[in-house]
């Protein structure tokens, strides 16, 4: 409740700048594989129930049914929360009423008075604990649906086939990766308000009534007025949200081709025109988030004025109605209004806007989750352990729509400790025979058969970012003797002067 388990992590970096050995480790259940592995056999079984009832699947049905128990219970402390606003403006009605009405002889009302009062206390102190524990929570459902989904995408992009790869770009995979998962982060913590708005305003229109009477709906008509313009509002920021991630695609796309390419571009002077094409792209991706933006702003300036128009078209109205305005009814009605506002005004467009932009995300992830991939292979002993491979009358088209075939009638048999060499100049089909054994070239007839298992070794040397051990081990446990071997054997031992033979 009050986070006393960061004050260590505090201590220690007043002392000294923070490592990532000081950290603390993820939680078994928030790691990746946990998350991915639970939502991918969700997506799995809808994909396979979408087969048999001829459907398209639902990756939104997926996330409800993977997450909904755990979301469901949240929403009970959005019911709690709102009910506690709603109830504390009638006990500081109560205790104005006292004020207003002091007589110091009457001791039951002076009882009823500190009553009022601890009871006004306590709505606050809940108040204080529930927001907290709510946003926190929902914070970290919202955190655990984006991992879950980076881990699927980045599964996915694993396995797609040559076909699919024709399909997406890297652009896209990024941007998958870097902005529309984040759209989970958001929605989670705005989600109950869609129905948790409604009902507070439903109450507190009630509860005005009974205060002011008739006038409430005056007030209540403001904000009804608000709430369609809103809706209008999110249906723009959905279009606007899919404009732009389209843009953005784009965008990430080009730098990824200049960036790859740059030192044909250094070379031929071309930074000037690649740097305006970039900037072109950006140019048309910033005026969507601007228009969005402005779109924010109005949702935004909706909330800070609705308030001062609602208690004066109210009040205006109690008024002219030929009542008599007294302190307890102006201090519940501002602060019933101040409650409904924020949830209405507020949450509730911000949780149409945020659904709006999910949806697109979704669609979006749902779209790169339904490409082909590449079929699984499970590795194979060799049967008789005279063979590994075994090609016979194998033949394949990249494209069905050509009439010449990649490779045809192709047989041959490896056998262990054999070489296998395979020559032919530049579009032979030497790239092409290496995927039909890796099952990435689909097979028109014939038969492939690989048995043991496959190793992969990259034409061109490659690094990821971090450490020479990490890269040499690449996620394997660290053995001392075996890894003085390896850097022995690939000669990366650092050598010193007198080591070198003399050269005349």
């Amino acid at each position: 409740i009050f986070n006393r388990w960061l004050n260590p992590l505090f201590k220690i970096g007043h002392k000294r700048r923070l490592e990532e050995d000081d950290m603390y480790s993820v939680l078994p259940e928030d790691r990746s594989k946990h998350l991915g592995e639970e939502l991918q056999g969700y997506w799995d079984k809808e994909v396979l129930r979408s087969e048999k009832d001829a459907r398209k699947p639902s990756l939104t049905k997926a996330i409800i049914k993977c997450y909904w128990k755990s979301y469901l219970v949240l929403g009970i402390f959005t019911l709690i929360e709102e009910s506690t606003k709603v109830i504390q403006p009638i006990f500081l009605g109560k205790i104005i009423s006292y004020f207003e009405n002091h007589d110091p002889a009457d001791a039951v009302a002076l009882h009823e008075a500190y009553v009022y009062a601890a009871v006004l206390a306590a709505c606050t102190l809940v108040l204080a604990i529930l927001h907290h524990l709510y946003f926190y929570h929902v914070q970290c459902a919202g955190m655990r649906l984006r991992v879950a989904m980076c881990h699927m995408i980045y599964r996915k992009a694993l396995r797609l086939s040559n076909t699919a790869m024709g399909k997406t770009t890297t652009g896209q995979i990024v941007n998958l990766l870097s902005n529309d998962v984040n759209k989970f982060d958001q929605v989670t913590i705005f989600l109950h308000f869609l129905w948790a708005g409604p009902l507070q305003a439903i109450a507190v229109t009630a509860l005005l009534w009974m205060e002011i009477g008739i006038s409430c709906l005056a007030g209540m008509a403001v904000l009804i007025i608000l709430l369609p313009l809103q809706s209008c509002i999110g249906k723009l920021f959905s279009s606007l949200r899919n404009k732009t991630a389209t843009f953005t695609d784009v965008r990430i796309r080009t730098m990824n081709e200049v960036i790859t390419g740059i030192r044909i571009i250094k070379m031929y002077a071309w930074e000037k025109s690649f740097a305006d094409l970039v900037t072109s792209l950006r140019r048309k991706e910033i005026s969507k988030i601007l228009r969005s933006s402005y779109l924010r702003g109005m949702n935004l300036a909706s909330f800070f004025v609705a308030s001062k128009i609602i208690v004066f078209v109210t009040f205006t109205t109690y008024v002219l109605l030929g009542n008599v305005i007294t302190a307890s009814h102006v201090f519940v009605a501002m602060t019933l209004y101040g409650a409904v506002r924020l949830t209405v005004t507020l949450f509730f467009p911000a949780a149409i806007e945020r659904v709006s932009e999910a949806i697109v995300s979704i669609r979006r992830i749902k779209n790169f989750l339904l490409l082909d991939e590449i079929p699984q292979r499970t590795p194979q002993l060799p049967s008789d352990g005279k063979m590994i491979v075994h090609v016979q009358d194998f033949t394949a088209f990249w494209d069905k729509a050509s009439e010449t075939p990649t490779l045809q009638g192709l047989s041959f048999t490896v056998r262990p400790g054999e070489l296998l060499a395979v020559v032919g100049p530049v579009g032979a089909g030497k790239s092409s025979l290496l995927s039909a054994l890796l099952g990435e070239l689909p097979r028109d007839r014939g038969l492939v058969s690989v048995h043991g298992r496959v190793a992969y070794v990259s034409q061109q040397p490659w690094v990821f970012s971090g450490t020479v051990r990490s890269n040499i081990l690449f996620g394997k446990k660290y053995e001392k003797e075996r890894y003085e071997k390896v850097i022995k054997a690939c000669a990366l031992r650092k050598v010193r002067t007198f080591d070198l033979p003399m050269l005349e």
